[in-house]
């Protein structure tokens, strides 16, 4: 699966509370979340075909738990990640993860920014084996592709780390210089819907675009009223 739009990630947990609050960051970090409460339910999918590019598994689900969940994982595909959750640290655990193929375990409570800098991780090492990265440019600036890094080439300081949805649509913008993009196409392919909520949401990516990039005076991301975006520039 093409992990450079809308990456999916595959979250299991019974904590409606949690599931909301991890849901709702992974969210604002560029990822289309799957989140089910029921390990059974999740299971089902899994084996009706379910797409994903990551799976992140509360270990202590009700009935069917999360260990269960990752060998149906493993029974289709050997290489989707997997990311164990558990309020339990036990030895015993973290070796039968292991054993399924689990790809980390994190201990409850977990700090989400470590759980998004882990599913950046291991989607960019997934991306990495199946392509290899590929190369843009944007004025003076150089688009990091498989490491999520947009660098100034002239400065040459620190890369800005992005997320995944900020590259998303920058390379969708790079990829077509000075060509204006319809507001409604951007909407579906990164977001996978044309909404209003979504679109104030790209309103704001791009306003951070146009800051990222405003050391260039050549590159501007120009709002084509009634149509939608144009990147303007060198090619």
């Amino acid at each position: 699966m093409d992990t450079s739009i809308n990456p999916r990630l595959l979250y299991v947990e019974d904590d409606e509370s949690l599931r909301f609050v991890t849901q709702d960051n992974l969210e604002i970090a560029g990822y289309t979340v799957i989140g089910i409460a029921d390990g059974a339910e999740a299971k089902k999918q899994i084996q009706d075909g379910l797409e994903f590019d990551i799976a992140i598994l509360d270990v202590m689900l009700p009935g069917v738990d999360g260990f269960t969940v990752a060998e149906a994982i493993r029974e289709r595909d050997a290489e989707v990640p997997v990311l164990f959750l558990s309020a339990k640290s036990l030895k015993e655990d973290r070796l039968r993860g292991l054993r399924i193929g689990a790809d980390d375990y994190l201990t409850k409570p977990f700090n989400i920014e470590e759980l998004v800098l882990k599913v950046d991780i291991f989607l960019r090492r997934r991306h990495l084996a199946e392509r290899p990265p590929e190369e843009l440019s944007v004025g003076r600036f150089s688009v990091d592709m498989a490491n999520l890094e947009l660098t100034d080439t002239i400065e040459k300081g620190e890369p800005r780390r992005l997320t995944q949805r900020e590259l998303d649509l920058l390379a969708l913008f790079a990829r077509s210089p000075n060509r204006v993009l319809k507001r409604s196409d951007i909407l579906i392919k990164i977001w996978g819907s044309d909404d209003y909520f979504l679109g104030r949401s790209m309103d704001v990516f791009i306003s951070r675009l146009r800051k990222y990039l405003r050391a260039d005076e050549r590159v501007s991301i120009e709002n084509v009223h009634g149509v939608g975006f144009r990147l303007n520039a060198p090619e």
